[in-house]
């Protein structure tokens, strides 16, 4: 089943974040490499796939809504075209690019409310000097209480995160709750796919169909809606948001 919404840009000055400063400020040290690489498994059958091509162009596509954690200005969630867009020619972006450390911007579908879900969406990123992420929210109760798992092209890793109270806090990976998450390359500018399967209090992270690694937490142990996550100044594109309910 499909739905429709945006895309397009371009430029991104290369930057990084050494390790010892994503201990300060995320408070643990730095990524683990992936424990196994096992091939992701297929998508389940009726997973709704949002590719935004009914969506008008320049608009926030049809069921979703904007919401932020955090301060600065309004967002600019919009459907855009791309003749390079992964299905079709439009995608969804988010053209905001204030350089506001802790502004967490979201596009959150409202037709959607799960506790158990397969969730994956094709992102790139395309511009940012504070951040250059996309990610994927689920579980969300509001504006300041949700799981996401995001991917950084700056960062080079993919982490699991939750939102409580308005706080981000790093959930590590199974077995080790300090460490912040997983190295990944995550090339700018392409596009990649970022999976997530979450049953119970396990979720199971996948970049470009492989899988990372697993997180554990029982913060959020009930239904919320699901959607697309961007930081700070990143300008992020994103397509295919692929969303399967699951079943107990």
């Amino acid at each position: 089943m499909r739905t429709s919404a945006f895309r397009r840009l371009a430029t991104f000055p290369s930057f990084g974040v050494p390790a010892f400063v994503a201990a300060l400020v995320f408070g643990s040290l730095t990524s683990t490499l992936p424990s196994a690489h096992a091939a992701a498994p297929p998508v389940p059958a009726g997973a709704k796939v949002f590719d935004f091509e009914a969506d008008k162009a320049g608009k926030m596509p049809a069921g979703f809504t904007p919401a932020i954690t955090g301060s600065g200005g309004p967002m600019k969630w919009i459907t855009a075209i791309a003749r390079d867009a992964p299905s079709g020619e439009k995608m969804l972006t988010q053209l905001s690019s204030e350089k506001i450390t802790k502004r967490y911007l979201q596009a959150i579908n409202t037709d959607i409310s799960a506790t158990d879900v397969d969730i994956s969406v094709k992102f790139r990123t395309i511009r940012g000097e504070m951040s250059a992420t996309g990610g994927i929210i689920f579980r969300h109760q509001d504006n300041n209480n949700y799981y996401v798992i995001r991917a950084s092209s700056g960062e080079s890793n993919v982490v699991a995160f939750k939102t409580e109270n308005g706080r981000r806090v790093n959930l590590g990976v199974k077995g080790s709750s300090a460490t912040y998450g997983v190295h990944a390359r995550v090339s700018h500018r392409r596009w990649h796919t970022l999976r997530v399967i979450a049953k119970g209090s396990l979720f199971t992270v996948y970049l470009n169909d492989k899988k990372l690694f697993d997180v554990e937490n029982e913060t959020f142990i009930g239904p919320g809606s699901i959607g697309v996550w961007t930081k700070s100044d990143s300008v992020t594109e994103f397509d295919d948001l692929t969303v399967a309910v699951l079943k107990k």
